[in-house]
């Protein structure tokens, strides 16, 4: 089995396991070497790719570069809105472009409000040449996953499935970050040593802390691991999708927290894997 299972985040369906490794691996060797990791500490064939993209990919149905036919008129309210608005207010807090929200307890409460919001979004930094058809698939596949029981049993068990008796790190990014979590809890008594969370939403009351499995209990949600096991957890200044940049409030005092800078592309996998507090977390966990 691998020795460090990545496990990619929202909006990858038409990728694949080997497409995201091939991606991944040159990002992560980088940080190791940033890290001052040893030669050879990590090869190619000891990695694994967690992949579930293929769950949210409509069967027989014909894509166009990948990209599902949403408008504002999809986004669905409840869950969908109020995803949106968090990610419209922590736009507009980080990126002088973004027009704010005129008043939040009205925020995206209707479809001309859905619609001023993914504008306000369009104009961002972080969302720059995203196509806004799949700002909205992300927020279907978001909730997708923490409402539908069957969607998060297929797609946790594709992640369990990567990690065995051999893996000491997981990696995990965006969305994949509240599935691996949630796999680890899942996997008493595993060997990972090393959790690092990239870009990670799993500090946002309501619309994801408070739906994870385990449940939290009295405003704190489980360890994954044992004693043994070292969580670091890695925001962009700039995401707006690690709304909660902090998790120790939510998770205990041993998450070690940190921000990074990855410029214009603040949640991009890679530019977290580059860093050298990833490389450093990943190594301690490999040696």
């Amino acid at each position: 089995m691998a020795r460090v299972v990545c496990v990619h985040g929202m909006g990858q369906q038409v990728r694949g396991e080997d497409r995201l490794r091939s991606a991944w691996w040159p990002a992560l060797s980088d940080g190791l070497r940033r890290a001052g990791a040893a030669e050879g500490l990590l090869a190619a064939s000891d990695i694994a790719m967690g992949f579930y993209g293929d769950v949210f990919r409509p069967a027989g149905q014909l894509l166009t570069a990948g990209e599902l036919p949403y408008t504002a008129q999809d986004v669905e309210a409840g869950f969908e809105r109020d995803l949106l608005a968090a990610w419209w207010r922590a736009a507009a807090e980080v990126d002088p472009e973004v027009v704010p929200p005129d008043a939040a307890d009205t925020l995206v409460a209707t479809p001309r409000s859905v619609q001023a919001a993914l504008r306000a979004l369009s104009g961002s930094r972080f969302f720059a040449n995203v196509a806004l058809r799949l700002v909205v698939a992300d927020l279907k596949q978001v909730r997708a996953y923490l409402t539908d029981t069957k969607i998060r049993e297929r797609v946790r068990s594709r992640v369990m499935a990567q990690i065995g008796p051999d893996t000491r790190v997981v990696v995990a990014h965006s969305l994949g970050s509240v599935v691996a979590y949630e796999a680890l809890c899942a996997l008493p008594g595993h060997g990972v040593r090393a959790l690092v969370t990239i870009g990670s939403p799993l500090g946002i009351r309501n619309l994801v802390f408070d739906r994870l499995q385990p449940a939290p209990a009295e405003g704190r949600g489980a360890w994954p691991g044992g004693d043994d096991l070292t969580w670091t957890n890695l925001a962009g200044t700039g995401d707006v999708v690690a709304l909660v940049k902090d998790l120790r409030p939510v998770f205990g005092e041993r998450v070690r927290s940190a921000l990074l800078s990855n410029g214009t592309h603040a949640h991009d996998a890679t530019s977290y894997l580059t860093d050298e507090l990833c490389g450093r977390a990943i190594t301690e966990g490999l040696e």
